[in-house]
């Protein structure tokens, strides 16, 4: 797959997951679940906005300036450590129905996961730049990943959403 077909599939990527944040920030319920969602959403239209750069610069020149791609969300072992120290403080809400964001999340994660995996892939076969491009692409979803798989285990096993300043979308 050439450069240009690997970013325009990115950005089909990207639009997928977008939309899935967009929908599930105006039907979630919960307001913790809402500010969760928006940021993601937020974030994936920063990754929208910086492919059709680096796609506007293939043609332009048939190079890409793989500039640094930044994430407010922190790696995938600071959300582990978060949650260790939540379960540790916070109860359980009793009697709380987060069905309409569960639901939400696993599609989240089902489009993070399908990404993900095409990043992986393109690393694999791509060199220089757009391998390097790809590879931040790679680390910044798998923290994707691990928020979303994180809010799952809360929303399912615990009851409640992180909303404690043990862990926040800011650390990392």
């Amino acid at each position: 797959m050439k450069l240009d077909e690997a970013i325009t599939t990115a950005i089909e990527y990207e639009g997928k997951v977008h939309k899935t944040y967009l929908e599930a920030m105006e039907k979630a319920t919960d307001d913790v679940g809402k500010r969760v969602f928006k940021t993601l959403c937020d974030e994936e239209k920063g990754h929208l906005l910086y492919l059709r750069k680096r796609l506007d610069e293939w043609k332009k020149d048939g190079k890409i300036n793989p500039e640094n791609l930044g994430t407010a969300i922190p790696t995938r072992d600071a959300i582990a450590e978060g949650v260790a120290k939540l379960r540790e403080k916070v109860e359980t809400k009793q009697g709380a129905d987060y069905g309409t964001e569960l639901e939400m999340l696993r599609r989240a994660l089902a489009v993070e996961i399908e990404a993900s995996n095409f990043y992986k892939e393109m690393v694999s076969k791509m060199d220089g730049d757009g391998q390097k491009m790809f590879a931040r692409f790679v680390e910044i979803e798998e923290g994707h990943q691990a928020i979303v798989q994180a809010e799952i285990d809360a929303v399912s096993g615990m009851g409640f959403w992180f909303d404690s300043r043990e862990f926040s979308l800011e650390m990392g």
